[in-house]
């Protein structure tokens, strides 16, 4: 179980004097749960939210008891990318809950290992509903079956854990492999010999006659007294 000490915030304070007492600003709130303001360790969130990410159930310990939850939505500093605020949604006890759990691949595609496709993954979340208790941290699927260009995991074909409720259209495409793109050969023009022959030769008769030479002041009057 994964456990957060939870303490109520007073929303007088400002949120970077909690951040420098090694707190982090957050809040919890859900269909039957008042929005409460909380700091919680940074340290204790950061092991917490690496394990727990999105998808598994974090228990907040507070002063008005436990609450099972979800990390929500965490703000991350555009600079730093350290944890600015955090919410958590308590569910209500008794009730499943619909997640989107991250989905996990794991074999090697013969479609792409000897044939040189493209693995295509539509989907990298998939929804599913479940008691808290049941959800599993994310989903595995094993790409070990696409053999051809073309075969498909549809949403359908994904083995679920006990307890899991598939939430999306059945036939929904997971994953499909593609075939290799082709490259086409850029085509290069043919080079027309006859033209580079006529600058050639055009070049060398300018290169053999002889340049006009100016006549200078002196010689032009003495054409003028003849």
């Amino acid at each position: 179980m994964l456990t957060l000490k939870a303490h109520i915030r007073n929303t007088d304070t400002k949120p970077e004097e909690i951040r420098k007492a090694g707190q982090i600003p957050a809040v919890f709130y859900g269909k039957k749960e008042a929005s409460t303001s909380i700091s919680i360790p940074k340290i204790d969130f950061l092991k917490v939210w690496k394990e727990a990410g999105e998808s598994s159930v974090v228990t907040l310990d507070t002063p008005d008891g436990n609450k099972e939850s979800l990390i929500k939505d965490v703000d991350i500093d555009p600079v730093s990318g350290a944890p600015r605020h955090a919410d958590f949604y308590v569910f209500e006890k008794g009730h499943k809950v619909e997640v989107a759990l991250p989905i996990e691949l794991t074999g090697v595609s013969p479609a792409v290992k000897d044939l040189g496709g493209i693995l295509v993954q539509v989907l990298h979340e998939l929804e599913v509903e479940s008691m808290p208790k049941n959800l599993p941290h994310n989903i595995t699927v094993d790409v070990s079956g696409l053999a051809n260009f073309g075969d498909q995991i549809l949403a359908k074909d994904i083995t679920l854990p006990n307890g899991v409720e598939l939430k999306i259209n059945p036939e929904e495409v997971i994953i499909t492999v593609s075939a290799p793109r082709e490259e086409k050969e850029e085509e290069v023009a043919p080079i027309d010999l006859s033209s580079i022959e006529v600058e050639k030769k055009g070049k060398e008769e300018t290169e053999g006659e002889t340049p006009e030479v100016e006549a200078t002041p002196a010689e032009k009057n003495e054409k003028k007294t003849e």
